[in-house]
């Protein structure tokens, strides 16, 4: 198929959801990807499928994943003198122990929402005298490009741009839930886009080590149905991980991506929301550019975050469904959210929220 039309032919879509009812068995899945989460939400998936098909939110936006200590640390910086510190927008409205970026902002701290690190580091070379801090939040995805405006600083001299590195590594999540006790999930639905970097080959102990069934899919709805029917196929034939995303993933992924992510970051342990302390699974930076490296400032932290009864870590993990979330569609909402998952543009439960929820039903269950 080239064109996007074909993607969406009713014709197409149809008959993929004849054949997954067609299949003997019932199966649950993990998408490991907000962005898939959003699609299957938005195409009405879910109760299409239902009960053949048991649909599961991992740990798959990074914007949520990121812990709150992390969030405070964030906002410390903002508000040290002669710092600004620059983010996506995502990040804006995630609820730390001292509260967000954006009411940091409001008080006096200095936040300025960016669209790419090179935007943040065109801002340190155009202010010499003011200390700019990337926050880097985001998976395989987005380290390669925070990597590259690094390799830039260092080449182009400036040294008043530094990058506090948030970043998370998806395989390794993948393994920890795997060994989670009382984790059940039948097959992953792997995300297209860290795929793109990582390639099929980054995930092959998840048949070879745990025996379950991975398609790396695409974000149409005939990409998600073709990759269901397919893991539907292998918990008959074996386990496998195969890419069904082939018009933009390669077994080797991207080389060049990797190398410079590579030259610039190396494994450290980090902490999820939800998972908790999980080995080699963040990116730290190499001692070659330890100077813009604003993870080794020190900054006082607030205590622990108060629990506000947000179960955002237990969905992550896919322990609950975000209905079942006592806050949710009541005190938490996408314009009120307490949560992460509620506040991304990926999130699980502001994907709920917007397509699959419906004022006035059950949500305890």
């Amino acid at each position: 198929m080239r064109y996007i039309d074909e993607f969406r032919s009713p014709g197409l879509l149809r008959g993929q959801l004849e054949m997954i009812e067609e299949m003997g068995s019932n199966i649950s899945i993990m998408e490991v990807c907000g962005t898939h989460t959003m699609a299957i939400s938005r195409s009405g998936l879910r109760p299409l499928l239902a009960p053949r098909v048991e649909l599961v939110s991992g740990p798959g936006c990074p914007v949520c994943v990121t812990a709150a200590d992390d969030i405070a640390r964030a906002i410390a910086f903002a508000g040290l003198e002669g710092v600004v510190l620059t983010t996506f927008g995502d990040m804006m409205r995630v609820p730390g122990p001292r509260g967000t970026l954006s009411e940091a902002n409001s008080r006096g701290a200095s936040v300025r929402v960016v669209y790419s690190p090179l935007e943040a580091l065109r801002m340190a070379a155009e202010s010499a005298h003011t200390r700019v801090v990337f926050l880097g939040v985001g998976f395989e995805t987005t380290a390669p490009a925070v990597a590259a405006s690094l390799v830039q600083a260092r080449r182009k001299g400036i040294d008043n741009f530094f990058v506090l590195s948030l970043h998370k590594l998806v395989p390794p999540a993948l393994r920890a839930l795997l060994e989670m006790e009382g984790f059940s999930i039948d097959a992953f639905l792997l995300p297209g886009h860290v795929s793109a970097v990582l390639g099929s080959q980054a995930y092959s102990f998840l048949s070879e080590d745990y025996g379950i069934p991975s398609v790396i899919a695409g974000f149409e709805a005939s990409d998600i149905l073709r990759s269901i029917y397919v893991l539907m196929r292998m918990r008959e034939e074996g386990a496998a991980v195969e890419i069904e995303y082939s018009r933009a993933v390669r077994p080797e992924g991207n080389r060049k991506a990797r190398e410079v992510m590579e030259s610039v970051f190396e494994p450290v342990d980090a902490e999820w929301r939800g998972l908790g302390t999980i080995p080699a699974s963040g990116l730290a930076l190499r001692d070659e550019f330890r100077d813009h490296d604003a993870g080794a400032w020190e900054v006082e932290l607030p205590a622990t975050a108060r629990d506000t009864g947000c179960r955002c870590g237990d969905i992550l993990c896919g322990r609950i469904k975000p209905m079942q979330c006592p806050l949710f569609a009541r005190s938490c909402t996408p314009e009120n959210a307490v949560g992460p998952c509620m506040v991304s543009t990926e999130g699980t439960c502001a994907s709920y929220y917007l397509y699959d929820y419906r004022e006035g039903e059950r949500l305890d269950g």
